[in-house]
């Protein structure tokens, strides 16, 4: 038997392994006491333009992107008129039927993006995801603002 055929088993085995704890891992990475995830723009009450130009910030911890452990780290995701996410399941990006995006991911370690908005109120709320995804331990989260697209 070649060596290719001996390691290829072991290295999927290893590879699906891997992604399976990282499904299953109880709780998010530990959070520094103290860090705070925040909007720099848009401010709360404000009224914008689409595509929002959204800037992030963060006090207390460092940006890196998703698959990237290293201690107090982690990447941005933005709820979109949404209430919470589940603190003990990995922030997925996710879609409403109508494919509008609620939940939107900023995996490549991002501090703006451009977001697509339609005309009315929404709000936005930060959540920051550790290497899998998982809000940390304590979540870091944004206060909600809201914004009014016109």
């Amino acid at each position: 038997m070649t060596f290719a055929k001996l390691i290829l088993p072991l290295a999927l085995s290893l590879s699906v392994s891997t992604a399976a704890l990282a499904q299953d891992k109880p709780a998010g990475a530990a959070a520094p006491a103290g860090a705070k995830a925040y909007f720099i723009s848009p401010k709360d009450g404000e009224t914008v333009s689409s595509p929002v130009v959204v800037r992030f910030g963060l006090k207390g911890m460092g940006i890196a992107p998703a698959g990237v452990d290293f201690e107090n780290t982690g990447h941005h995701h933005v709820l979109v008129d949404l209430d919470a996410v589940n603190a003990d399941s990995p922030i997925m990006k996710d879609y409403l039927p109508t494919e509008k995006p609620n939940i939107l991911h900023f995996g490549k370690g991002q501090s703006e993006a451009e977001i697509k908005l339609e005309p009315g109120k929404h709000t936005l709320q930060m959540v920051l995801g550790d290497t899998d995804h998982h809000p940390h331990t304590p979540p870091v989260f944004s206060e909600r603002i809201t914004i009014t697209v016109k």
